[in-house]
């Protein structure tokens, strides 16, 4: 049963590592006391999960009414969401002796969506920036950012809460370093001369974003433990599962649906880690999560599934079987626009090509064109783009490096 939930690759992950004696949450979390909760109880409910000051008491019905009225909608997603992927989360968090509540934290971090991307280029449910993932174990480049993968990410989220936990013995610290960073906290401790969070959110050495966080997953995890009473639906999902198919060559996802009739959304919902809609060209294999009950159907049919490079699928026009996708390394001085304009493309059509969320880029980067018609190289195979040839496309820009697959 966990491993039709988790992946085989994951249960392995987790538990191969050795974490140590479980963290002590007494007195924390009332749940672990085994009292059943007071049907009686008023409706703020927040020291069911751990004491903070009466002084908060407004910061958190603030936040509650903020979810029930502002956002009621989009709050109502998140919760729908969030049942679909916490047995998953459960699951790993107690292999880490996580207290159970802090699924919730998902909540205020992404409303447990994939592909949440933050102004400050954090990405996925538990909003990673690129340095804290790869500092847990997280592949993040130009083919795969494992920040959005629910499983490898959460697996992350855990590790990452509590090493938080071993270094500040304390939630409310924790989870505002989980916000702002353990650095910040600890220099914002050093400087109030402060031993609580409660202490340094009195204080301007701490952000307000991070001073409202705690107050906000406290308000999140009020609802979300009893949806109904404060009037959201609370309809069972059917948990996250998928079976996974071991490709040992690059595919793409819309040829993977168009030869074994699974449908490319479910593909790309089950695959969200996957950047450019196919599997990496560099991975002498790669486990691709299909459907349960597909697994059979894929590996029966996976030498029909055209190879990348050999793909059928056409995202533009004039394009033929064979060619390969063109590439671009983005320089010093380029912008999406300016890249758009140089090779006669729109904006919005080089953002889906390569699942960008913003307009951002940077200097080294590898975008994927679309197909490009006559313009477009092509290869009687594929083979591994180790080496990269160089030409240039006088009739667009004489000064242009141009980068295709070889």
């Amino acid at each position: 049963q966990t491993e039709s939930i988790l992946g085989s690759e994951t249960v392995s992950l987790v538990q191969a590592k050795s974490f140590g004696p479980a963290l002590r949450f007494a007195g924390l979390f009332a749940t672990r006391n085994g009292l059943p909760e007071d049907p009686n109880a008023p409706i703020i409910t927040h020291e069911s999960i751990f004491r903070i000051p009466d002084s908060h008491n407004l910061k958190v019905e603030r936040h509650m009414r903020f979810f029930h009225t502002a956002i009621r909608g989009r709050f109502e997603q998140w919760l729908d969401r969030l049942a679909h992927y916490r047995p998953l989360v459960e699951g790993i968090f107690s292999e880490f002796d996580l207290p159970s509540d802090l699924v919730f934290l998902s909540l205020v971090e992404s409303g447990f969506n994939p592909n949440a991307y933050s102004r400050a280029r954090a990405t996925g449910p538990w909003q990673f920036m690129k340095g804290t993932a790869r500092l847990y174990g997280l592949r993040v480049d130009q083919y795969v950012d494992e920040r959005r993968d629910p499983i490898k990410s959460t697996v992350a989220a855990a590790r990452y809460l509590r090493d938080l936990y071993d270094l500040f013995g304390a939630w409310p610290l924790a989870m505002a370093a989980y916000n702002a960073g353990e650095g910040k906290v600890l220099r914002a401790l050093q400087k109030a001369r402060a031993e609580s969070f409660w202490e340094i959110a009195q204080t301007r050495h701490i952000r307000r974003e991070t001073k409202e966080y705690v107050s906000r997953f406290v308000a999140a995890t009020t609802i979300a433990k009893n949806p109904d009473r404060y009037g959201f639906s609370s309809e069972a999902r059917d948990p996250y599962q998928f079976e996974e198919v071991v490709v040992h060559r690059p595919v793409h996802l819309r040829d993977v649906a168009k030869t074994t009739g699974i449908s490319y959304l479910e593909l790309r919902r089950l695959n969200p880690e996957l950047r450019r809609d196919m599997t990496p060209p560099t991975d002498p294999e790669y486990h691709l999560k299909v459907p349960v009950g597909a697994k059979a159907t894929v590996e029966q049919m996976l030498d029909k599934i055209p190879a990348w490079g050999q793909s059928s699928f056409n995202p533009g026009k004039g394009a033929s079987r064979g060619q390969l996708p063109e590439w671009y390394r983005v320089r010093v001085g380029d912008s999406l626009a300016k890249i758009a304009k140089r090779f006669h493309l729109s904006i919005p059509e080089l953002k889906a090509r390569n699942n960008l969320a913003s307009h951002r880029v940077k200097p080294g980067d590898l975008l994927l064109f679309p197909w490009l018609g006559d313009r477009c190289c092509s290869f009687p195979a594929f083979r591994r783009p180790r080496l990269v040839l160089l030409f240039h496309l006088k009739r667009l820009d004489a000064n242009s490096g141009f980068a295709c697959q070889g």
